[in-house]
């Protein structure tokens, strides 16, 4: 649904802009009660069956957009609990990232075949005889599914002439490439968080809004006004996220309005990536390890370890384009706040790992950016550009579409050593890298540079962007070839990379 406007986008770009405007406004959080009746004003619902329930929701985004967890609903407690703890500039993630609001939630229908009105009771009666277990007849003169009966194979659906017959599956549950999303003794959808690699799909696949994750937008914004120097590392898929007006350096200018006193391309980083990883590549496979699969997709990354342990050793120890470029700003102003700024949920909980918390100190979608810049009333139309983002090269902008990894690794092999042999291989979507990791942990990929990416398209179709994929995808392109280099040999921080690990 990125790229669609809806009623669901509307509700996020208020909840994640007046949570902005209240950090803004002096950071009182006890103002949050108010911004359920800001959010659904009036008395009349908009889409629920009450008013009262939409304000409910409506908390609770607020408490997620806040990094707090859901309310338990079996008692009471104020919207306001424990928002004194959170609101702080310092305050990361609790698990889980991703949540479903339970009366939010539409419990869905789940792996259904039925019949629709486009039925015409037709002579050949081909779902009829296609069905190995007798589940259709025909009431009233139309076809009719025992529920009891059926199995769900699908072949009266493959063989009604009419396509009288659907599929009903819920949307979230069939984004999510890892099988997460499991149905709870009242019907409603369940995250299993030990399957769950927040990746964002179900968050984006579903209808009514009731998958939301985690943000930071007050605590960053606390930051800012607490006098922190606070640098945005902005990852390529930024570029024309913001509308047709966002150039570059526009968007800069913006950025600085927000109060940033830096902006840095992450594809500085993904230069340092690249050659990083077709070092280890050259250097590792076969002698070390059979295949490499690419480190830079953190819900790749968590699919492997929890579903390929065995495999877990034949990712590429390189870090990660935000990490490299996070490790830089921190290298070069000691004591500022680094806030990554992308289009990717699972970001969030990369950034909370352990060994990452010191580089990157809070984590934004272009989405909830979006809410700052609504906040403070940011026109990109009118606002005077400031200068461009140049020091990335085509090479690491091309990391946010699907490809561009891989892609960036076997040219620059290619280019310091034009006999190598390079084979790739690359998955775009968790169901399709599962199929990859498959293949590879039974030896069909030996010898080759593995590129996953958890959500189809690239990052360009990751949870926290605006523009649909395919547009996306396209902006990115061209922004690739206004870059002034090309190779990431180019880059100016092209030996900085090894001295940041």
């Amino acid at each position: 649904m990125r790229g669609i406007p809806s009623l669901i986008t509307d509700i996020r770009k208020k909840v994640f802009t007046e949570v902005a405007r209240m950090a803004y406004n002096g950071g009182d959080y006890t103002q949050a009660e108010d911004l359920p009746y800001v959010i659904v004003p009036g008395d009349q619902p908009l889409h629920r069956e009450s008013i009262f329930l939409e304000r409910a929701i409506a908390g609770e985004r607020v408490r997620l957009a806040m990094g707090l967890s859901i309310r338990p609903v079996q008692s009471r407690h104020l919207m306001t609990e424990g928002m004194d703890a959170a609101a702080i500039a310092e305050q990361y993630y609790e698990p889980p990232l991703v949540n479903i609001i339970p009366y939010a939630c539409h419990a869905c229908p789940t792996n259904q075949y039925r019949v629709t009105e486009s039925c015409q009771n037709c002579l050949a009666a081909s779902c009829q005889k296609v069905c190995p277990k007798d589940a259709i007849s025909f009431v009233n003169g139309k076809s009719h599914i025992d529920p009891d009966k059926c199995i769900k194979c699908g072949k009266c659906a493959k063989a009604c002439p009419y396509h009288a017959i659907i599929h009903l599956e819920r949307p979230c549950a069939a984004a999510c490439g890892m099988d997460a999303i499991v149905v709870g003794d009242d019907g409603k959808a369940v995250i299993n968080q030990d399957k769950c690699v927040a990746c964002g799909q179900c968050l984006v696949s579903c209808p009514f809004g009731a998958i939301v994750d985690k943000g930071q937008i007050f605590q960053v914004i606390q930051s800012i006004t607490k006098g922190d120097k606070v640098i945005a590392i902005v990852a390529p898929a930024f570029i024309g996220q913001f509308g047709k007006h966002s150039t570059p350096g526009k968007f800069i200018a913006a950025m600085k309005k927000l109060g940033f006193k830096r902006i840095v391309e992450v594809a500085v980083g993904a230069d340092m990536c690249t050659i990083e990883e077709a070092r280890d590549f050259m250097e590792k496979v076969p002698n070390e390890q059979r295949y490499m699969a690419t480190s830079c997709c953190p819900a790749w990354h968590s699919m492997i370890e929890k579903l390929f342990p065995s495999e877990y050793g034949n990712i590429s120890m390189t870090l990660t384009p935000m990490v490299f470029t996070a490790r830089l700003m921190k290298k070069e102003y000691p004591g500022c706040k680094v806030v990554f700024v992308g289009p990717c949920a699972a970001k969030k909980l990369e950034a909370i790992r352990a060994d990452i918390r010191s580089d990157v100190d809070f984590v934004l979608t272009f989405e909830e950016l979006q809410g700052m810049f609504e906040a403070k009333e940011i026109d990109f139309e009118t606002i005077e550009p400031m200068y461009d983002l140049n020091e990335g090269t085509a090479a690491g902008r091309g990391f946010a579409v699907s490809g561009g990894v891989a892609g960036a690794v076997e040219k620059l092999i290619k280019q310091t050593d034009p006999d190598a042999d390079v084979k790739t291989a690359r998955a775009e979507g968790l169901r399709d890298c599962r199929k990859l990791m498959t293949l590879a942990k039974a030896g069909k990929y030996d010898g080759y540079l593995l590129e996953g990416m958890a959500c189809p398209g690239g990052c360009v179709a990751g949870a926290g962007t605006l523009l649909p994929v395919e547009l996306a995808a396209t902006v990115v392109g061209r922004y690739q070839k206004e870059a002034d280099a090309e190779s990431p040999l180019e880059s100016a921080y092209r030996d900085r990379g090894n001295t940041l690990d």
